[in-house]
């Protein structure tokens, strides 16, 4: 039996040198290509606009004030301007992404992160099947409860190295924390203030009420999600051709030392890291934290690990620097996507967008109204991929509309989450999920082709529960 020739290093074993790797497109190229199309729209479609108020500090849209107004056509130069803005106004996120990246360099400086990954594998190594669940409930349940999703990237940055260990591969890792925190917790929204505090204040329905259903909906694409990974894991376990190792190589993974004990340093440091953890969801819980409170527990916390292990401040300085440097890629492509958004608010296109989906719903049967809303907001989300915008822009016409035509507002509210949610994972404006993904070196194709049977069983499943809603009486109204 002839042996297989190895192939290049970090390719799986018999793939000869003679297969060249297909190079996927570039996350930043395909941005440009939308932001192309986008200013092209604001030539084509017409202009129009919704008066809007302004209610407890949040602007509301009037439903019944649309009219058209003068075309605003977005100019070449122009459209150039607009990435600068683009940057400006996604300035928080692209600097947050520095800030923690900097601060996870410092923590690398003291080898504790390492000392995590290598204790985690040691103690879960073939028992990746108990690992992963558990994992994944616990972003599920911070993307529920508290909303979270840009902090989504620091989880990243730690998870997927753990998991490589485990002789799993990059897709895995990311997707653990990407579809756990969105797909299942965000999109659920038990008690996300984000997404369902906003819209059902909007809609004039009791905060967190039709809890019930919800949960339902948690555990469905909970056990979705996992079942998923479950068989992506078996799949690479097979083929190991098929695993998606991004930017790392797995020819420099390390094989698993099942007798690795951490040195005290790295014990004390560990220490320092989870309370930095557990930091943040109480300060996001009970003090209102938000991104750049994130960033400082962050960086303190890197300080005091450093201060631990006796790294020197220069070290510590370089390390932060070295980190930073890592996250160039998914802080830069964050105001590119938000350039997109810039486009289609200065062009006019988002209200004449919402307008026309609105008419479309007026004139379907009464039966499918509520799966009309849920496409509606579907297709929104690419345009508006913010859980609290979506819903100041969408809901305020949404919730009397479900009035006019026989669905309940809190279905109306269902129909909101679910597609503001599931979409986050599939389109390309969103800038945490092309974040992430450019950090780990996943490109966005690979990643789109790999999700989407999943995208789309959930969009199967959301109309069930939306269909289900409908046919109860989903309220109180």
């Amino acid at each position: 039996m002839n042996k297989p020739i190895d192939g290049p290093k970090g390719a799986p074993p018999g793939e000869g040198p003679e297969k060249k790797e297909k190079r996927s497109l570039n996350p930043f190229v395909l941005m440009f290509m939308i932001i192309l199309v986008m200013t092209a729209l604001t030539y084509i479609v017409p202009a129009g606009q919704y008066d809007r108020e302004d209610v407890d500090g949040r602007s509301i849209v009037n439903p019944d004030s649309f009219h058209y107004i003068d075309q605003q056509p977005i100019g070449f130069l122009e459209m150039f301007n607009s990435v600068h803005v683009g940057f400006v106004e996604g300035g928080m996120i692209i600097l947050f992404v520095f800030l923690f990246g900097g601060a996870l360099g410092m923590m690398q400086r003291t080898g504790a992160i390492d000392a995590l990954i290598k204790v985690t594998a040691a103690r879960f190594a073939a028992r990746e099947y108990v690992l992963v669940p558990i994992l994944t409930l616990m972003f599920a349940l911070l993307g529920a409860l508290i909303g979270s999703a840009e902090d989504q990237l620091v989880y990243i940055a730690i998870i997927a190295p753990m998991f490589l260990a485990l002789k799993l591969d990059t897709l895995t890792g990311y997707a653990s924390v990407a579809l756990g925190m969105m797909s299942v917790g965000f999109v659920s929204g038990i008690t996300n203030p984000f997404n369902i505090g906003v819209a059902q204040t909007i809609a004039e329905l009791p905060v967190y009420s039709g809890m019930g259903l919800r949960i339902a909906l948690f555990v469905v694409f909970y056990l979705m999600v996992v079942g998923y990974l479950f068989l992506h894991m078996r799949r690479i376990k097979k083929d190991p051709s098929r695993a998606e190792y991004g930017k790392f190589k797995p020819s420099e993974i390390p094989e698993v030392d099942k007798e690795y004990k951490a040195s005290t340093c790295h014990k004390l440091a560990m220490i320092v890291l989870g309370l930095t953890f557990v930091g943040l969801v109480y300060g996001v819980i009970a003090q209102g934290w938000y991104i750049s409170e994130i960033a400082g527990i962050f960086l303190l916390g890197g300080i005091i690990m450093g201060i631990i292990c006796r790294i020197s401040p220069g070290d510590l300085a370089d390390g932060f620097i070295d980190g930073a440097k890592e996250m160039t890629s998914g802080a830069l492509i964050i105001g590119v996507a938000t350039t997109i958004l810039v486009i289609a608010r200065e062009g006019a296109l988002l209200d004449t967008i919402l307008h026309g989906a609105a008419g479309l719903l007026g004139v379907l049967p009464a039966s499918i109204n509520a799966v009309g809303m849920f496409i509606t907001q579907l297709f929104i989300n690419f345009l508006v991929p913010s859980g609290s915008g979506q819903a100041a822009l969408t809901m305020p016409i949404m919730a009397p509309l479900s009035d006019l035509l026989g669905v309940t507002r809190q279905t109306a509210v269902l129909a909101f989450q679910l597609g503001d949610g599931l979409s986050n994972v599939v389109i390309p404006t969103s800038g945490v999920t092309i974040a992430g993904l450019a950090m780990m070196g996943i490109p966005f194709t690979k990643w789109f082709k790999w999700v989407f049977p999943l995208f789309l069983a959930q969009v199967a499943v959301g109309i069930i529960f939306i269909i289900i809603a409908q046919a109860v009486g989903y309220g109180p109204f």
